[in-house]
């Protein structure tokens, strides 16, 4: 009798202990995520005064899906703080496919420099090389996470089925 007592307050502490780490995560995220919307405006900004968008069009991006990566993982810190949900595998299969894309462009932008000078160096030609095979895994990739996201959609038990903690 008395164990479960303390066993009960204990779990309530650690409930409230959870909760309180969940909140100071989320408002660390929401802070990143701004200073990297704001990021991206300053670079959208220098690349339009200086009339330089086709340079820094990619980085933009880059700084937007950074934002889009960190906002789905706040989705999923709300939805762990409202549900006590110990796992839902959606959102981090969606911060996988955006940190994929992401990678895609950033080796696209450097393959694009690599060509750009058009003389060749066997360390350059070795870049390349790499580079494409991590664009392949990097498709590869993409695909499969996509295929996961729309089999997990058609197939994830119903919100009443989850175990809720």
């Amino acid at each position: 009798m008395v164990e479960d007592r303390v066993r009960l307050h204990f779990s309530d502490y650690l409930g409230k202990a959870e909760v309180a780490i969940y909140s100071i995560l989320a408002v660390l995220l929401s802070v990143t995520a701004l200073a990297a919307i704001a990021s991206a405006g300053k670079l959208l900004w220098d690349g339009l005064s200086h009339w330089a968008m086709a340079t820094e069009t990619l980085r933009v991006l880059d700084q937007l899906l950074l934002v889009l990566m960190l906002v789905e993982i706040l989705h999923t810190v709300r939805i762990s703080i409202r549900s006590h949900i110990l796992f839902t595998a959606e959102p981090f299969l969606v911060v996988g496919l955006i940190a994929s894309i992401r990678r895609i462009l950033v080796i696209t932008l450097e393959a694009a420099t690599l060509t750009k000078e058009g003389k060749w160096s066997t360390e350059g030609a070795s870049i390349f090389r790499a580079s494409m095979i991590e664009l392949s895994l990097l498709g590869i990739l993409v695909l499969v996470l996509v295929f996961s996201i729309s089999l997990l959609r058609r197939y994830a038990p119903a919100p009443k089925d989850l175990k809720v903690i």
